[in-house]
């Protein structure tokens, strides 16, 4: 994520946090799914540690809290009211981009999910992740491929995330990062439509969970009569309109 995408993004989920909780269903649904595929991996086993990045309203924190016993917690986010989260669960706050502050040392678990694609270079962030790990800890992590949002990617819009990728990189990154000490437990992709009565529902719900944040489009009522009569004519159907959603993932486990 380069400076001006980390301040938009700032910007952007500063100011959807309020309506981001409820409004993301599929961030929450990712983010639930994640934790419990770790918690079937790894059977439940207890963390001395653990290190969320990007904890935005709590979906991955309450989903990991609700399978595992953490004996400390460190989460992350950019926007500061994430601090509000930390103080409900009893974690430590680390407030900033990811890139530049002091991470703990040796977590047994870092974890993140929906954050990987803010990043212009997210197999870097996973290398550093998988550095960082204490020996038999475990990465969890899960962000979105190439198709996400396609349907406004065909309708020229700027709202594409910079960190997009395939599964394959996140387990490059990771092989490349462990020198052989990494088992990939599991790694995957999915892909989901929502939808939508409208297009003008469509840029509610991307208002509403600040993942337009590096759009740049600004909106008349004459372009988003052109942008409703486009999608609908790309891609309406008799139960209105979709949105795509692409979620990838990697699990791993360190060798102790």
């Amino acid at each position: 994520m380069n400076a001006c995408i980390a301040d938009r993004a700032k910007r952007s989920f500063t100011r959807s946090f309020q309506s981001y909780h409820e409004g993301a269903s599929e961030q929450a649904r990712i983010a639930d799914a994640l934790a419990q595929r770790l918690a079937d991996l790894s059977l439940s086993k207890p963390f001395q540690s653990a290190f969320e990045i990007g904890c935005g309203t709590g979906h991955l924190t309450h989903a990991l809290l609700n399978r595992f016993s953490i004996a400390s917690l460190t989460v992350n986010d950019l926007v500061p009211n994430a601090c509000h989260l930390a103080e409900s669960v009893g974690a430590d706050f680390l407030e900033g981009d990811i890139r530049s502050v002091i991470w703990p040392k040796a977590p047994h678990l870092i974890a993140s999910a929906s954050t990987l694609q803010w990043m212009d270079a997210p197999e870097a962030l996973l290398r550093k992740a998988a550095q960082t790990l204490a020996p038999g800890g475990w990465l969890a992590f899960s962000g979105f491929g190439p198709a996400q949002f396609n349907e406004l990617r065909a309708l020229g819009s700027t709202a594409q995330a910079p960190g997009l990728c395939l599964p394959e990189a996140l387990a490059g990154a990771v092989q490349t990062a462990g020198a052989g000490r990494f088992e990939i437990a599991d790694v995957g992709q999915d892909r989901r439509q929502l939808w939508f009565d409208s297009p003008i529902d469509v840029l509610r719900h991307l208002q509403q969970t600040g993942v337009n944040a590096v759009a740049a489009n600004t909106w008349t009522r004459a372009t988003l009569a052109r942008f409703s009569a486009r999608y609908i004519e790309a891609f309406g159907a008799p139960g209105g309109v979709p949105l795509t959603y692409h979620p990838i993932w990697i699990i791993a486990h360190k060798d102790a």
